[in-house]
């Protein structure tokens, strides 16, 4: 189904018909103002000389003219006044600076970790600054971007349930900020990794979130944060950029045996 706008310019034509209206009717008020004005006032006079009426009808005429012209010019202003604001303006978007990206490669991550991943060529892992205390958890810096990809491993101990049900909490704490947080369910049977991916849209400070499991003893978070002030249009490259990356960690991930 199409709709058609039956919205059309006016015609010169109809502008001119329009102006001219407007000038006879505004002539024709301020006649009929004078005429109120000089009823039932009696006024003796005595007729001029031929030449004087002459004169006084050339002064009167001139004067007539005068007027007239002045009305054309305040009618067609305000007429041209009144078709100048139906006019739409659409503003300019607002534009952001050009981003370069690295060339996507990967490694794998080099520290002592319960599980192997691969993370970017460009990133640099290390232990998490704000949990000294817990080996397992870690940071993955992208300084190029100013982000981080927090890890965190826990072991599973009949308690799988409330480690899903706090990773949904977190993940759902930005809903404030996000205009929608979309579920993505993720399988790898042959590896025996199993989650969930939370990828949260609009002005929040974490734009992903997720967790893998084998169900029954690996437990790995992850949240991707850009520390940056939260604004989907400008950092929407950055997002999109990192998010592969994040992608690739958890397609790659694999559980140690020894662990």
């Amino acid at each position: 189904m199409r709709f058609v706008s039956l919205k059309r310019s006016m015609r010169f034509s109809d502008w001119l018909y329009q102006l001219r209206a407007s000038c006879d009717l505004t002539i024709y008020c301020a006649v009929r103002l004078v005429r109120y004005f000089n009823r039932g006032f009696e006024v003796d006079m005595t007729l001029p000389d031929p030449e004087e009426s002459k004169d006084f009808i050339n002064r009167i005429s001139s004067k007539t003219i005068i007027m007239r012209h002045i009305i054309f010019f305040i009618v067609t202003g305000s007429v041209l006044f009144l078709n100048s604001c139906k006019n739409n303006y659409t503003p300019r978007p607002r534009g952001y600076f050009r981003i370069s990206f690295p060339e996507k490669t990967y490694k794998p991550l080099s520290i002592p970790f319960p599980c192997f991943f691969r993370i970017p060529d460009y990133s640099s892992p290390g232990p998490d600054p704000l949990n000294p205390d817990q080996p397992y958890w870690i940071t993955i810096d992208v300084p190029a971007n100013n982000a981080q990809i927090h890890l965190s491993y826990k072991k599973i101990n009949d308690n799988l349930n409330t480690y899903i049900e706090e990773s949904r909490t977190l993940a759902y704490k930005h809903s404030q900020k996000a205009s929608a947080i979309d579920e993505q369910i993720f399988l790898n049977p042959s590896k025996r990794v199993y989650g969930t991916i939370y990828n949260i849209k609009g002005n929040a400070a974490s734009p992903m979130q997720f967790y893998l499991t084998d169900s029954i003893k690996h437990f790995l978070r992850g949240s991707l944060y850009i520390k940056e002030i939260p604004n989907s249009d400008s950092l929407q490259p950055v997002i999109s950029f990192l998010t592969q990356d994040v992608l690739e960690l958890i397609k790659s991930t694999e559980w140690k045996k020894n662990k």
